[in-house]
């Protein structure tokens, strides 16, 4: 057991059976009256965000995650394959747990994963990743940089939006965290 003084962004709290990070914490002492820690957690599986406020003093339970970077292998069937790198062990992720990250892993690429008693709990990618794109229309005379977009498929199947000057073949960095086209790449 821990104290709410524990409290720091990216500690893990158990709290009632869920896993909670926190995002942000602000420890407050009034002019009048006890203090106390006002935080802003994140749930570590579905992603909701809620407000917690906490007595200077009282009793919390901190979780250990471990934050490790793994090799995507393969995809078999509704799992995700990754692998340490240091001890070569396979580890099968959900998609449930992968979730919109998968719009994103390529064969060999390097992500971290997040466990927590040997459960893998979330996947993070880089900020941005390079992508092929696999087919976009083909553009027309005058198309330029300052025009539209178009849809294209990159080759992980995701469709994102593109300058209409691309074309099919081009090599793309593109957020991870929106899915949005960054620029191209030489």
């Amino acid at each position: 057991m821990a104290s709410t003084a524990d409290i720091r962004n990216g500690v893990v709290l158990n709290l009632d059976g869920a896993l909670w990070n926190v995002v942000e914490f602000q420890h407050v002492k009034p002019g009048k009256g006890g203090a106390f820690v006002r935080t802003k957690l994140k749930n570590v599986v579905t992603g909701k965000v809620v407000d917690r406020t906490y007595n200077a003093g009282a009793k919390i339970e901190v979780e250990n995650v471990d934050r490790r970077d793994f090799q995507y292998l393969y995809r078999d069937g509704e799992d995700f394959v990754f692998m340490d790198a240091s001890t070569y062990d396979q580890v099968p992720v959900t998609a449930t747990v992968v979730g919109d990250a998968a719009n994103f892993l390529l064969e060999n690429q390097t992500a971290t994963v997040a466990m927590n008693n040997d459960i893998p709990l979330y996947v993070e990618l880089p900020a941005s990743v390079v992508l092929e794109i696999t087919y976009t229309e083909p553009g027309l005379q005058g198309d330029r940089s300052t025009g539209g977009t178009k849809p294209a498929t990159v080759e992980t199947g995701y469709q994102i939006q593109v300058p209409l000057f691309l074309e099919t073949g081009t090599k793309v960095k593109v957020d991870t965290r929106t899915g949005d086209y960054l620029g191209r790449v030489s």
